[in-house]
């Protein structure tokens, strides 16, 4: 992954190398003898062709060359031998050296600037002292029409580390526009999923972050259609007990005193089913809010009372239960048994008189199952995924609940990081499981409706 970490650091690093590098140049170009040495046209390959015209043709064509050099460039050369004394009488004057002797025991400035440098003849092996002495207004000249290279290297610099920084400022800025776009869309509820498709390709910070701004755009639109769905629903179901409501009242109003104690028993009826209707949706409610700290869970002691719910309204009906004595659980006891409780009342609900109805607790490598099974007919393989969605009943049950029951028990699985598992088992009947992890103390993310 090409991380913009290092695509930040590397630029800094670069400005920096840029940087030094530019200020070492400078400071050779304008303060350093060697650089003067080597690129004044004055100076520069003057002790090689002097050494060479005087081992060969002697000392006065040297001194001529040294003449016809100081006429053209302005630069008085002494030429002195290994034991410091003069070769050639060379072009800087006695009453010269007089004066410079003077203003360098008076720490004065000279009007020239004197520069030193020791070359070796190839053909003999001597090796000669040049003393160069160059006015400090033809150095100044040569330094501005010799600053050309310099400032060009800085120019260009300069030009490609803002190409740098403005690449690395589009590749940040742009990817947050984007990022910042796709935000207020998905607070307008607007947000599309491919807004962010081109995005999510990057290999490097704001590519992952675009990947799970996609995932949890979308799955906050799926929450928000899902919310909507369940209001329709829930005013759905509140119509039909209230309409029943009205007109058992509009009824009684008309009706004579021995038809109305035939009515006040279907109008406590539909008052009792809406209350328990109302107390089904405020539990599917109160499973996404905070449930508070986790607790060691009693399984022992939820499974005794499901047995003693069992008894009470079905006593025709068994219930067998098997579980793992060693298994040890946190999460939040309440919520787990009234998951269960659902479970039961729809196992009791369609398993036949006779057959038993099959609760256990086993563990599967680091998982916990909670499964409840009956001996009814089962229910279709194409309802199965949506029998756990909020107010859906299968065909032939749509006398028997509201359709919550399965509703809660998944929202409590999934409170503590499982999920509820159902299907018809393959020796008859229906089975439904809560598949919760071991290690696990539950989700700590809300899961709005």
């Amino acid at each position: 992954m090409r991380s913009l970490f290092w695509r930040i650091l590397a630029t800094f690093w670069l400005a920096i190398a840029l940087v030094a590098g530019l200020a070492m140049l400078l400071g050779h170009a304008l303060n350093q003898d060697t650089w003067i040495i080597n690129r004044h046209p004055g100076v520069k390959d003057l002790a090689e062709v002097w050494t060479r015209v005087y081992e060969r043709q002697g000392p006065l064509p040297a001194q001529f060359l040294l003449e016809r050099h100081r006429h053209r460039f302005h630069v008085d050369v002494q030429v002195l031998a290994e034991n410091g004394q003069p070769v050639i009488r060379g072009t800087f004057p006695a009453r010269a050296a007089a004066f410079e002797a003077r203003q360098e025991n008076r720490s004065g400035r000279l009007p020239w600037r004197r520069l030193t440098a020791d070359y070796t003849s190839p053909l003999s092996g001597e090796t000669y002292l040049f003393i160069y002495r160059i006015p400090n207004s033809e150095l100044q000249a040569w330094h501005r029409d010799s600053l050309f290279w310099p400032l060009s290297a800085i120019a260009i610099a300069l030009v490609v580390l803002a190409g740098f920084s403005l690449l690395l400022t589009l590749s940040i800025t742009r990817p947050l526009d984007r990022l910042r776009g796709a935000v207020h869309d998905l607070g307008q509820t607007a947000y599309q999923q491919n807004s962010l498709a081109r995005l999510a390709t990057r290999r490097d910070e704001l590519g992952v972050l675009a990947k799970d701004f996609n995932r949890m755009g979308a799955r906050l639109q799926s929450l928000i259609g899902s919310q909507r769905q369940l209001l329709r629903d829930v005013s759905h179901e509140l119509r039909s007990p209230l309409a029943r409501l009205r007109i058992a009242l509009a009824l009684a109003e008309r009706a004579t005193p021995e038809e109305r104690e035939v009515i006040w028993p279907r109008l406590a009826k539909e008052c009792d089913r809406l209350e328990a209707l109302i107390s089904e949706i405020l539990e599917l409610a109160r499973l996404d809010a905070e449930p508070g700290a986790t607790a060691p869970v009693n399984l022992a002691s939820i499974f005794q009372q499901l047995e003693e719910y069992a008894r009470i309204v079905a006593p025709a009906q068994r219930v067998e239960t098997r579980m793992d004595p060693d298994i040890v659980l946190s999460g939040w006891p309440d919520m787990l048994e009234r998951a269960l409780d659902n479970l039961l009342r729809n196992a009791l609900r369609f398993n036949p008189e006779g057959a038993p109805i099959e609760l256990g607790a086993s563990i599967d490598n680091d998982w916990l199952l909670l499964s409840i099974r009956d001996h009814g007919p089962g229910v279709d393989e194409a309802h199965l995924a949506q029998l756990s969605e909020p107010f859906f009943r299968a065909p032939g049950q749509t006398t028997a609940g509201h359709g919550l029951g399965l509703a809660i028990a998944r929202r409590a699985a999934e409170r503590h990081g499982g999920e509820l598992l159902l299907g018809n088992h393959p020796e008859g009947g229906f089975i439904a499981s809560l598949k919760l992890p071991l290690s696990a103390t539950g989700s700590t993310l809300p899961h709005p409706l």
